[in-house]
């Protein structure tokens, strides 16, 4: 078993329940960590024979321009994804977070944290 970790993907999205954010948008960190069997595609070198980072990256771009009221439902929309797409992956994790939320503080990022195993 291994993983295939992609750490800060940026995004500029729509979500959240109040309609400024619908309309104004927000930065969007998303951190996407799989787990698979590595050991086939480390002997053969073949993309074929792994999880294609490309096509996680592209996963995330999709559903993060979907809008949705809450992270927990894009974030679930990854990891289903995920798992309906890559065969090879076993378990996801994935952890979305909003940049600079508006909820009256000096706040950096608001994270929500899921995880699903096969």
């Amino acid at each position: 078993m291994g993983t295939i970790i992609i750490k800060n993907i940026r995004v500029y999205a729509y979500h959240g329940c109040l309609l400024e954010e619908g309309k104004i948008g927000s930065d969007y960190r998303i951190d996407l960590s799989v787990k698979a069997n590595l050991k086939k595609s480390s002997l053969t070198d073949d993309l074929h024979d792994t999880v294609d980072y490309v096509h996680l990256n592209r996963i995330v771009k999709e559903e993060m321009a979907i809008r949705t009221k809450l992270l927990e439902t894009v974030a679930n929309k990854i990891i289903d994804r995920t798992l309906s797409e890559l065969p090879l992956v076993e378990k996801v994790n994935v952890k979305v977070s909003k940049l600079n939320p508006p909820i009256g503080g000096n706040v950096a990022m608001v994270t929500i944290e899921m995880e699903r195993e096969r």
